[in-house]
């Protein structure tokens, strides 16, 4: 498989573990809406190599966020940057939210089982309640949070560690694909480096190992240093690609 292929492999396993509440399928683009939270969840992505150019595009796609009252998001992979930067730019659009898709062998990492965490085929209230928490969402995200994570179809772990009878640090994991996708990896402020990550992480990889996962990605914010270190030595060496936002200028929409 060539890293191109992989690519959009791994573009698509993302997808399937963060899922949007409503999305439309345009001339090779996939429009997401997920009420404006999260960038990745209420964007116009590439869906395949074939996609219509973005020139041709834009206005269209800039009319169906329109009408839902939302500004216009372009999510832009750096393996296809040549293409898409120069006609937003263009149009005005800026440049937000630099980010690293990180990949890795199974076989490469620590997939360590441990009785201690948590795994379950949903989220509990518990789970979404901590998440809320730890994140800082506000109740609209909180709501919204919830109905992304419910509404993954394939197959998906949710992994939190409790000290002291209290979630402390958490994590999901959903495969596609063949491939495992983690997803909201937090722990809390008070209990960071003790190596808690570490241990969700390696538990959700035990488990992606025997559900026949064959290899591992996730998405981390670019600025991210600590946790770019910790996924390194956890075995996601591979930076596959980088994406970043093309955000709609507000005086045009």
């Amino acid at each position: 498989m060539t890293d191109a292929e992989l690519a959009w492999r791994v573009e698509a396993v993302c997808f399937n573990a963060f899922p949007s509440l409503k999305q439309a399928i345009l001339d090779g683009w996939l429009l997401r809406f997920s009420k404006g939270v999260s960038r990745r969840a209420n964007s116009a992505n590439p869906l395949h190599p074939s996609f219509t150019p973005a020139h041709a595009v834009i206005e269209p796609i800039e009319a169906i966020y329109r009408r839902h009252g939302q500004p216009t998001i372009f999510r832009v992979p750096s393996f296809l940057a040549v293409a898409l930067d120069e006609p937003l730019t263009e149009r005005g659009y800026g440049r937000e939210g630099e980010t690293c898709v990180l990949y890795g062998a199974m076989d490469a990492v620590t997939a360590a089982p441990d009785p201690t965490i948590e795994l379950s085929a949903e989220p509990s209230p518990e789970w979404l309640a901590a998440m809320a928490e730890f994140q800082g969402h506000t109740e609209a995200h909180r709501a919204v949070y919830r109905r992304i994570v419910e509404a993954v179809a394939v197959p998906a772990a949710f992994a939190g560690l409790r000290i002291d009878g209290r979630l402390a640090a958490l994590a999901y994991g959903a495969i596609s694909d063949g491939l495992l996708c983690y997803e909201s990896v937090i722990t809390d402020t008070v209990r960071r480096r003790q190596g808690l990550g570490w241990r969700v992480i390696a538990s959700l990889a035990a488990w992606g190992r025997e559900e026949g996962a064959r290899g591992l990605c996730l998405q981390v914010e670019a600025s991210n240093t600590p946790a770019r270190a910790l996924y390194d030595r956890f075995g996601l060496k591979t930076e596959l690609y980088r994406y970043h936002y093309r955000r709609q200028p507000e005086a045009a929409g």
